[in-house]
């Protein structure tokens, strides 16, 4: 388990992480969503000991990560998949992770296949390896030690969409064995797949925590007919706001039985009608993040595009 109480984190009078508290439960993947500079990384560092809060503490397997006398087989991170040794091939990290944790080399191998790198590509030079294989090499480090709990800051990058599909495989099987996984992400959709819990911060604090069900449930409906305008109209006569969200469809915070029973009495035949999901979690995203998006600043000496 991770437990995170009160953190804080200034630097030189900037605030970047502000009186953040919540719980990554083993057997979960949790899902930890925010806009870049919303103080997802920090929060992870000061986790892993590689940075000192200013106030508050976290606390990893009932204790401070600085504390455990063999981290590595504990807890698995990856913070920064291009931040290894270009110069060395990827068994050779694997092997110096494998020593300094006390573990034997023939787990290098075996991780090797796990994270699908190939001999030849084990034995490649690292400033050759695309940001996919250096993920696959980041994850492969990360598990080399049999951890309990994984924390793994944007695992996704540069992974192509089978690599995604494996990745999401692996967390998932992880978790489902009792693992701790938590996954800073800015991919939403495939947050939206995998996580059972999700963490949303903005502007360095929590704006919400909960399940991905719940969180979801406020989502509202998407849903479409022949003739939108009329469903708008007969939503908008039953006190339903309605609006586009693309692809020809409508989409309402009301929930889909309500919507579904509005357009029967009114006699309009749907052509969709489901929870909003996916775009649900985008929407809500923004919605909660808002004043941190970058692209709602106003640039000196000028308007808001």
């Amino acid at each position: 388990m991770i437990t995170v109480h009160h953190l804080t984190k200034s630097y030189r009078g900037v605030t970047a992480v502000d009186d953040v508290s919540f719980t990554a439960r083993p057997g979960r993947v949790t899902g930890f969503l925010g806009p870049n500079g919303a103080g997802k990384s920090t929060t992870m560092r000061i986790m892993v000991g590689l940075s000192a809060a200013t106030s508050g503490h976290v606390e990893v397997l009932g204790g401070r990560y600085a504390d455990l006398p063999n981290p590595g087989i504990e807890i698995g991170v990856l913070l920064d998949a291009s931040a290894q040794h270009a110069g060395r091939t990827g068994r050779e990290v694997l092997t110096i992770a494998a020593r300094t944790m006390g573990l034997p080399t023939s787990r290098v191998p075996e991780m090797l296949r796990r994270v699908s790198l190939t001999e030849k590509e084990g034995d490649g030079r690292i400033r050759n390896y695309s940001l996919g294989m250096r993920q696959r090499l980041g994850i492969a480090t990360a598990l080399i030690g049999d951890p309990a709990v994984l924390v793994l800051d944007e695992p996704a990058n540069g992974l192509d969409p089978a690599g995604i599909r494996w990745m999401r495989d692996l967390l998932r099987d992880f978790a489902d064995q009792g693992g701790t996984v938590l996954l800073s992400s800015h991919l939403l959709h495939e947050i939206e797949v995998i996580a059972d819990d999700l963490v949303v911060i903005g502007n360095g604090r929590i704006v919400a925590e909960g399940t991905k069900r719940d969180l979801l449930s406020t989502a509202g409906t998407v849903v479409s007919s022949a003739d939108n305008t009329r469903l708008a109209a007969a939503l908008a006569d039953a006190g339903i706001g309605a609006s586009s969200s693309g692809g020809g469809s409508l989409h309402t915070h009301a929930e889909p039985h309500h919507v579904g029973r509005v357009a029967l009495v009114a006699g309009i035949a749907l052509t969709e009608l489901r929870p909003a999901d996916g775009a649900g979690l985008e929407e809500m995203f923004l919605e909660l993040t808002a004043e941190s998006q970058r692209d709602n600043t106003v640039p000196e000496g000028g308007a808001a595009a």
